[in-house]
């Protein structure tokens, strides 16, 4: 416990004021509920025993004040500890979802991404429960126990003892039941990552599930993983509702013994009748919050289990650091040398030597595969090779900043991504809207015309994975997503796949111009668009087995003219 509030502390530091308020109102809700059971005495004593009109004049008013102080520190407490909750829980959102996008690509290939939703929404949600309601609640009830003790050991130390003697026997299985709660607590939220990811997975998939009508295959796998959490979540239900039946049974014992003994002294005159039912009304009031304290602890544990997932994300070290300097001379020069990188025990390139400068357009071409695009992925860093070096200007990219690296880089890949935006936005991301610029880079991305005859032009909003466009046009908007970044490094890995024939004729002669003083790698099977490159580098398992134009590699590699034979 100590170790999950001291991880919250440095989000919570700011609202010192706001806790010292919330603290105000649970302090004034224990008084007040303190001061109601001790009037239960007077009321007894002074007004319906000894018949005293003055008292009755008073002690209503006095019960009114104590419920009214009760009410008012409940609203005190919940709104500022509900606004610390929903303050922390924002800056954790935001610190986790900051931490997680430094993260290498080998990350993501490894968590899906269900899992890492569920970890930034699910998670953190419970965690707001624990800052926001069990921890003020705890002490509201730890005050408010504290008093009611006061009131039950002044009234009658002996009946107190009575009374009292469950606490420290009902902490043993209290202790027992939290330990288990947090192992399946963990469990649950593990399962509720499955039942998000399956969710994911399957509606981004939609399209091929109905096209393979798999829905029922789909239905079926959800419907497993939510038995499966159905029943761990009744396993945490079994466990933490054992402390309200223990506390009754415990609670109910002392009763009947401090009833026994305390209506034997009534009878004896050793204490009043007043004494004795304000002692019983402090007693009865006791075990409410104790009762509520046995069942926070276990609560909290789902807590305390979802902290754990979360400061395991925080407390992962980034496998890629960022360099030092930034990157803002011209881009003359790319040199690969002796470029190993393995996946995990897959080797995925081997001893890569190659050299790129400026002006000069290269085509990388082999089988599926073969290494292509794991070479692009070391250039933009979103893994780091297992040995050997890549230098840009003669200066290692690892001693470069990776947003100053990846800002003289823009990349098409054959994998379209559309963000749920207006075209502009898409156009420019990452960048200032500029609307010359975006439209001159639709024209030569040969989509101009189209998008002006859209009802809001390039503020036309397009859909989640721009579905309300064709293959083709996605394509297009992403080409024109580089065009406008205007890069000195642009890659275009089968960037024209989705285009007819024409089309890419036409972006190919526009390319064309584009290709003086910047560095052009191209990853292609088609002969049309390879013809840009002034030279070709044939991969196969991930080795450069031959360079050279394109008339030379089918002069003198065999493999490379039994490759093109064949695609």
């Amino acid at each position: 416990m100590r170790v999950f509030f001291a991880r919250l502390v440095p989000y919570m530091k700011e609202h010192k004021l706001h806790f010292f308020y919330a603290i105000f109102g649970t302090i004034l809700v224990s008084l007040c509920t303190a001061l109601s059971a001790y009037l239960v005495k007077p009321v007894l004593d002074d007004i319906f025993l000894a018949k005293n009109a003055q008292m009755l004049g008073i002690l209503p008013f006095l019960i009114i004040l104590a419920y009214f102080g009760k009410g008012a520190g409940i609203y005190i407490q919940a709104y500022y500890m509900n606004l610390v909750g929903q303050d922390v829980i924002r800056r954790l959102k935001d610190v986790l979802l900051q931490k997680i996008l430094r993260f290498e690509m080998d990350f993501f290939n490894r968590f899906r991404n269900g899992e890492l939703i569920s970890r930034l929404v699910n998670d953190v949600y419970v965690i707001q429960g624990a800052v926001s309601i069990h921890f003020i609640e705890g002490i509201r009830e730890g005050l408010t126990m504290v008093g009611l003790v006061v009131v039950v050991i002044y009234q009658s130390p002996e009946l107190a003892f009575y009374g009292l003697v469950v606490m420290p026997i009902a902490l043993y299985p209290v202790l027992l039941i939290a330990k288990r709660m947090r192992k399946e607590s963990k469990r649950m939220q593990e399962k509720s990552a499955d039942l998000a990811s399956k969710l994911v997975e399957i509606f981004n998939n939609i399209e091929f599930i109905k096209a393979s009508a798999g829905e029922n295959m789909e239905y079926q796998q959800f419907s497993n993983h939510n038995k499966e959490f159905f029943r761990i979540s009744m396993r945490t239900v079994k466990i933490s509702e054992l402390t309200s039946p223990l506390m009754e049974v415990l609670g109910a014992i002392a009763l009947s013994v401090v009833i026994f003994v305390g209506g034997y002294k009534v009878i004896n005159n050793e204490i009043t009748a007043g004494a004795f039912f304000s002692f019983v009304t402090a007693l009865f009031m006791l075990y409410t919050p104790l009762k509520r304290i046995s069942g926070l602890f276990s609560k909290i544990q789902v807590a305390f289990a979802a902290g754990d997932r979360i400061f395991e994300m925080l407390d992962r070290n980034v496998k890629i650091e960022d360099g030092k300097k930034n990157l803002i001379e011209p881009v003359r020069e790319i040199r690969f040398e002796g470029v190993d990188l393995y996946y995990e025990t897959k080797q995925a390139l081997k001893g890569i030597d190659l050299e790129i400068k400026s002006g000069e357009s290269i085509a990388l071409v082999g089988s599926s595969g073969g290494g292509k695009s794991s070479l692009v992925n070391l250039l933009l860093r979103l893994y780091e090779p297992t040995h050997g070096k890549i230098s840009i200007n003669g200066e290692d990219i690892r001693d470069f900043t990776q947003s100053s690296l990846r800002s003289k880089i823009a990349i098409v890949t054959q994998r379209i991504f559309i963000f749920n935006d207006s075209i502009a936005h898409n156009i420019a991301y990452g960048n200032a809207i500029d609307e010359e610029r975006i439209k001159f880079a639709l024209q030569q991305a040969q989509i101009l015309e189209y998008v002006e005859s859209l009802p809001n032009g390039i503020y036309t909003v397009l859909d989640e994975f721009g579905t309300n466009l064709s293959g083709g046009q996605r394509q297009r908007i992403a080409i024109a997503r580089a065009l406008y970044k205007n890069p000195e490094i642009l890659i275009l890995d089968e960037a024209t796949s989705a285009l007819d024939n024409k089309t890419e004729e036409e972006f190919r002669d526009a390319l064309s111009g584009l290709l003086h003083d910047r560095i052009v790698i191209i990853i292609a099977h088609r002969f049309s668009t390879i013809s840009l490159a002034q030279r070709i580098y044939f991969f196969q398992n991930g080795a450069i087995l031959a360079k050279g134009t394109q008339a030379e590699l089918f002069e003198q590699c065999t493999p490379f003219r039994e490759y093109y034979k064949n695609i």
